[in-house]
This record gives C-alpha cells, structure tokens and sequence, in this order.
C-alpha cells in the first residue's frame, strides 16, 4: 500500500493549489482526479466563459466601430461558433497542460480516476487503496437540480443544460431561458445576448444578483434592459416543455419559448465520495474550522464543497491554508475581505460590506460615489456607463467595502483589497498620487469624496 503524507482528493483550483504548495514542502503528496485536471473553473467554468465573453466583446465593438469614428461595412461582419469554441478549447487546454507540468515538477502523483474514501487515512482509486496522514477533500459542488416537471425530460433531451453543457453548445441558441439570475446566469446572458440570442432570464427572488450593491444591481439591470434581455423577477418555474419554460407570477401562469433553457439555480456539495467520514454538515455543505479542519481532525475540506464562498480563488487560498496548518503553521481567512467579480458588460466588482449590509449591522458611514462618465480615460474609451461606489466607518475613514462596475473592475478592485487588508483609510488613498489618464483615478476621487469632495464632479 502506497504511503502520503497529503491525499488530495479534486483537483480543481483548490486541489492543485494545495496539493502544489504540499509539493513545494517536500511533503509526499497524491492528487486523484476523476475527470479533467483543473476541475470546473480550468475546463468548464471561470476560464471558458471568460474566452467566450472576449469574443463576446470583440464582436460587439465592431458592431458599435462607428462611435469610434471607424467605418465597418456591418453586411460583413458575423461570427464563426466552431471557431470562437476552437479558440475557448485551446486556452483551456494550455492553461490545464500548464498546471499538469506543475504537478509533475513538484513530485505530484497524479491518478486519473474516482476516489472514495474508505476513512480519515485511506482512499481507493482504480483498485488501488492508498493510505495518507492528511486527507485535504476538494470534490467541489454540482448544479442543484429542482423538482420540476419536464426538467429531466428536457435534460435527457439536451433541451436543458448546465453551465457545463452550455459550454460545449454547437450553435447559438434563437432563443435562450436562463432559469436563476445569480452570477452564472447573468454571466451567459451577457455571452448569448451578444451574439443575438433572444435571452430571457427568470429569477424566483424580487431581484437578480442577490448580495450584490444595489446601485450597481440597478445599473446592470437598465444594462440588461437596454440589450433587450428580459429580466422576470419573483417568478417561479413550474414546468420545462419541449419548447418553452411556464412560470407563474402573481399576475397568473404563463410560458415563454426556448430554444434552449439554461439551468442555474444554485450548488450542492459533491460528497458522495467520502459519505462513510459521516463529516458534520449544514445545509449540505461540509463544516469546517478557520484552517479548514473537518470533524475529522486530519481531514481538510477546501472549496466549494464547504460552502463558505463558492469562488475559485477562495478554494486556492482555502487550499494554502490547509496545507500551513498540516506544516504547523496557522493562517486565516477574513471573508469579509475577499473580492469578487461578474463578467457582464460591464464588469462589476466589490469587496467587502455593501451599504444595506452596513447600515442593517448599525454601523455609522459614510459612502462617496463617483461616476464613470467624470473619468477622462473611461470617457476616452467609450466606456462611461458605470461608477465607484466607497463605504467608510467614522471617524477615522477605514475603507470596509468598495463596489465598482466598469470595463475591467476586476482587475481595479484589487487596490481596495490591498487597502483595506492593511486597514488603510480614504485618507490614505486621497494622498496617493494616481497616474494620469487612468480609471484606477476613480478611487482617489472617490476617497476625496470621502475626506471632502472630488475634484472633477
């Protein structure tokens, strides 16, 4: 029987991470894998969509080439599917090599095939039992599937997909209903909207993106409404056709017609792996401690399948932390400092509480709003539908929540980050000196508005 010091059972963005970092400290580490190696963020999740929606994108400007004073015959300009799938496929599949060769370069062995988990120290994979001192679960979570009428059928029938299947779709649909308006469906509404799909959303809640500011909902909802997707809100699907959704509201029950429908209602855990640990749960999600420890004192679960942020970069981090706590060191993670991001056009990005949350928890603010349209590099590229959004706790000005939509605020967001994992004020970032023409400007602006008024509004 094969000895580990680290059994990582998934390899997605949480399981390499941790398993590479068990690596880098010469600790003997396994990583079992039952389908692809990167899991669903590498093959089917964070990076596919993000190929798609620079097509997405690519395609839309073209269309709009005249508000940059550029002449385009529109008669010629169209889209090859296969190919942008082509292309999606090739990222993919050099971003997944790439991880493979890190694998290999930190002593990982990799087996290709299901892992169960026959207790705290052992796990089977094709025939083989192997035996660990750490046992670090990163089996990630699948679409939740509801009871509804006709959803099996429609499954069965590659009528219904999932995220996943959307993915590999072989032509745009004419008409697409997209059943949940979280990230996920907001994200393919964006995709499929931009390449002429007629695209309905229908959200069981008053609103879509549920934890997201309100003034950045607001604006990414008059967004949907101006690319003419149909946004249904306090809807509840009760029946999946061969050709349409029904819902009722409280108007009555009526069906909207598909082509195909898009099934993204929510995660549940993959535990059907180490169901014989009897680990402690809630809500179907495993419990775990602040370094990731499970009721079992050598068993580590990481990533989706704990349910604390179902984001790639938190099982990573998740991951790192699991394994400092197996080398007898102790990290944490503050949760309510981790950024995120939805891909639409145009991004949102936020970090921290949002204004409703801050002032439900009591806490004495201030908030500083600045508008795209005030930014001369945002104005310079077209780009002026969106805004910062800062909230400060009187009186010293500490930043405990930032809320940007704009093109590329995932990647401003991380200067609120770095802020705020400092405990730096507005103060702080009103001195800093932004560089000229740039839209990371709309912090300092914002700051001032903190600590006094901006400058350009």
């Amino acid at each position: 029987m094969k000895q580990y010091d680290v059994i990582v059972l998934g390899s997605g963005p949480g399981g390499y991470v941790a398993a590479i970092k068990a690596g880098q400290n010469n600790l003997k580490v396994a990583l079992i894998e039952k389908e692809a190696i990167g899991g669903v963020c590498l093959n089917w999740g964070c990076i596919p969509t993000k190929a798609l929606l620079k097509s997405a994108k690519v395609y839309q400007q073209f269309l709009h080439a005249k508000d940059y004073g550029l002449v385009v015959d529109k008669a010629n300009i169209g889209f090859d599917w296969k190919a942008i799938t082509t292309r999606k496929n090739t990222i993919v599949k050099r971003l997944t090599g790439g991880v493979g060769m890190l694998l290999k370069k930190n002593n990982v062995d990799v087996y290709e095939g299901y892992g169960e988990v026959l207790s705290p120290t052992k796990v089977k994979v094709n025939e083989e039992t192997l035996e660990t001192k750490h046992l670090i679960l990163s089996t990630g979570a699948s679409p939740i599937v509801p009871p509804i009428p006709g959803l099996e059928d429609g499954y069965r029938n590659n009528f219904v997909l999932t995220s996943k299947e959307m993915l590999d779709i072989e032509s745009v649909p004419e008409k697409l209903v997209i059943i949940g308006g979280g990230v996920i469906g907001i994200e393919f509404a964006t995709i499929f909207n931009s390449f002429g799909s007629e695209v309905t959303i229908i959200e069981r809640e008053k609103q879509v993106l549920l934890g997201v500011d309100d003034d950045a909902r607001d604006l990414m909802m008059k967004t949907l409404k101006k690319n003419k997707v149909n946004v249904l809100t306090g809807a509840t699907v009760t029946e999946i056709k061969k050709d349409g959704v029904v819902y009722t509201t409280n108007d009555g029950s009526k069906t909207v017609p598909a082509s195909k429908v898009l099934l993204s209602v929510g995660m549940k855990a993959n535990s059907k792996s180490f169901e014989k640990l009897n680990l402690q749960a809630k809500r179907g999600f495993v419990q775990v401690d602040d370094q990731m420890k499970t009721s079992q004192s050598n068993v580590y679960a990481i990533g989706d399948v704990n349910g604390k942020m179902l984001l790639a970069h938190v099982a990573s981090h998740q991951g790192i932390v699991a394994v400092e706590d197996i080398l007898g060191k102790q990290e944490s993670i503050n949760y309510e400092q981790i950024p995120s991001a939805i891909f639409s056009f145009p991004e949102i990005a936020q970090i921290g509480l949002t204004e409703a949350v801050a002032k439900e928890r009591g806490l004495d603010i201030n908030v500083s709003k600045f508008p795209l349209q005030a930014n001369g590099k945002s104005l310079s590229a077209g780009d002026r539908e969106g805004f910062i959004k800062m909230i400060t706790t009187k009186p010293y000005n500490e930043i405990i929540g930032v809320h940007i939509v704009s093109e590329n605020a995932s990647d401003l967001i991380s200067e609120a980050l770095m802020t705020m994992k400092l405990e730096g004020t507005a103060d702080e970032i009103a001195h800093a000196v932004h560089p000229h023409p740039t839209v990371s400007e709309i912090f300092h602006e914002a700051a001032l508005g903190i600590i006094d008024k901006p400058i350009h509004i």
